[in-house]
């Protein structure tokens, strides 16, 4: 009897512990992927033993409490949040999970702000294919590249690390994705600065700013949610070609609202008016015929621009870069920084110019010339060009003289005269004229020599009577010569009184008729004569010796008269 009641206790005993035990572990089985809170009990090198207060303790991989690289700030005692993978391992242990508790954690609060529209905080820590990988507390989340900012941005390594707002734009629990955007924070925050800084904006106003983009005639400045631009020539009071020689993209700047237009909200901007004026004053600072040494900072084909300080340039037009090499591009003479000295010519404050001269930094070669040669002395030069109406005859390294052809010759006509002479030649000429203004120098090889026809010359009067000697009949007239030096001309119209005998043909090569003087051109060595003029004056002559015009007589009867009267004191005379 005794040992069947022993017996049926020991059954019932080990029954009710079978009970228990598989009571106790399925309700312990039961708390697999849940979070739990736990007491640390100890730390391992690689692991925390945590009492969950469960039947055994749990353990958490160290690494899951601290970034990679740096020690978990846990001790003994710490209370901690944890997700039970496995109710127990190999070694009996439960093993928990840090890492995924606050994944949990975090994916409850996404789902809530995600539902309420909210914006969510997170690192970006990483790249992935098509964008990048974000930290939202303990939840991992894409970033498409498309949605990092409102514009391209080149270099994302300010941003990796950086705790800032996301907006979630889709997630799935289920299969553990989120795709998050930073672009609609920045809109969103965008759009609310843009209304608020519109709104106060006025001219004159200084703000600070992001240089966004950067074109050929200036930059466009993010002001917070409205770009204003900055003109290339606004940047700085001094020259600036391309606005990338001072700004970059990325750069923050301070600017001035120069113009605002609130309709169409076009926003200019300047950085140089917050900088004092270099022009101010300019005038009484640059003197005109002071001398200055400055840089040359652009060359164009009409002259070149020199920096006298900064923000203050002056041109060096063409005309005044040489006293001798002309029609030359201003490149050939100087180059881009070189450092030169010039005179200022001229300041126009309100027009922001001044004009300044290279050339007059050196001496005046024509200056010099006319000092050390005067009109009449003689030179010698060689003969560096012909043209059409002269020879340039070389006078020093940079000047020459010019002996126009009319000057070549006493007795040549200027082009025969011409043939005389080639390229290369050295000849000896006389100074006629120093022309400093206009830079002239005229030469004479004729007047070497004594003009042959300067005693003829003295003799001849305008209105005087001479004899003439035919030497060519033109179509308009008869060429002449007299006294056997002078040349003359008697025009078609001038060879009668009478129309009809108005011929040229009429008259022979060397045939002598006497003419008078209508003008004289004693430079030229020309006369123009008239045979018409002196007929019409022995007209007048003879009505005045021998009738009038009231006498009633006839000028036939006159001329006859005339005519017997010389007849009968010839007759006298024999």
């Amino acid at each position: 009897m005794a040992e069947a009641t022993q017996n049926h206790q020991d059954h019932f005993a080990g029954e009710d512990f079978a009970t228990l035990l598989e009571e106790s572990l399925g309700q312990d089985i039961g708390f697999e992927g849940s979070v739990v809170t736990g007491r640390i009990v100890r730390l391992t090198d690689d692991y925390a033993i945590v009492d969950v207060g469960l039947k055994s303790e749990g353990r958490v991989p160290l690494k899951e409490f601290a970034p990679v690289g740096a020690k978990p700030e846990i001790k003994p005692g710490d209370m901690v949040e944890l997700y039970i993978e496995r109710y127990e391992d190999r070694d009996g242990l439960i093993l928990l999970s840090r890492e995924k508790a606050r994944r949990e954690e975090a994916w409850t609060a996404l789902e809530k702000a995600f539902e309420n529209n909210q914006r969510i905080n997170g690192t970006i820590f990483g790249r992935v294919k098509g964008g990048f990988t974000v930290d939202l507390g303990g939840a991992m989340a894409f970033l498409p590249g498309s949605q990092v900012d409102i514009r391209p941005v080149r270099d994302i390594n300010p941003m990796i690390g950086v705790a800032q707002p996301f907006q979630i734009l889709k997630m799935d629990r289920a299969r553990g994705n989120i795709v998050v955007s930073r672009r609609a924070v920045l809109e969103e925050t965008r759009a609310e600065q843009r209304s608020e800084l519109i709104q106060g904006l006025k001219e004159g106003m200084i703000l600070d700013g992001v240089v966004k983009n950067i074109t050929d005639y200036g930059a466009f400045v993010d002001l917070g949610g409205v770009d204003g631009l900055l003109h290339v020539t606004d940047i700085a009071w001094k020259r600036v070609n391309h606005p990338s020689e001072a700004l970059q993209i990325g750069q923050p700047v301070r600017v001035q609202v120069i113009r605002f237009n609130p309709e169409t909200h076009r926003i200019s901007l300047g950085m140089k008016q917050l900088e004092a004026d270099p022009w101010e004053n300019v005038a009484s600072k640059y003197p005109s015929g002071a001398r200055y040494t400055g840089r040359v900072t652009n060359i164009t084909d009409y002259g070149a621009f020199v920096e006298l300080e900064s923000g203050v340039e002056g041109l060096v037009h063409i005309s005044e870069m040489s006293w001798t090499k002309k029609n030359v591009h201003p490149g050939k003479i100087v180059s881009t920084s070189q450092e030169v000295d010039v005179v200022v010519l001229d300041v126009d404050s309100s027009k922001r110019r001044i004009s300044l001269g290279l050339k007059q930094v050196q001496p005046n070669p024509w200056e010099q010339f006319a000092e050390t040669h005067k009109v009449g002395s003689e030179i010698e030069g060689e003969i560096r060009n012909i043209t059409e109406f002269g020879l340039f005859v070389g006078l020093s390294a940079d000047i020459d003289g010019m002996v126009h052809m009319s000057d070549l010759s006493w007795d040549e006509a200027g082009e025969a005269a011409m043939a005389n002479y080639k390229k290369g030649d050295v000849v000896k000429a006389k100074v006629l004229d120093v022309d400093v203004e206009k830079e002239r120098i005229s030469l004479g090889i004729k007047q070497l020599q004594e003009d042959p026809a300067a005693d003829a010359l003295a003799q001849v009067n305008k209105g005087s009577v001479v004899t003439c000697t035919v030497t060519g009949i033109q179509a308009n007239g008869v060429d002449v010569s007299v006294n056997d030096v002078l040349v003359g001309f008697i025009r078609r119209t001038e060879l009668s009184r009478d129309k009809a005998e108005q011929r040229p043909e009429r008259f022979a090569v060397g045939e002598r008729i006497d003419a008078k003087i209508v003008t004289v051109d004693k430079a030229a060595r020309r006369l123009t004569l008239t045979i018409k003029g002196r007929e019409v004056e022995e007209d007048k002559q003879a009505i005045s010796d021998y009738g009038s015009a009231d006498s009633g007589a006839s000028l036939g009867d006159i001329l006859g008269a005339a005519i017997r009267r010389r007849n009968e004191n010839d007759t006298d005379e024999e």
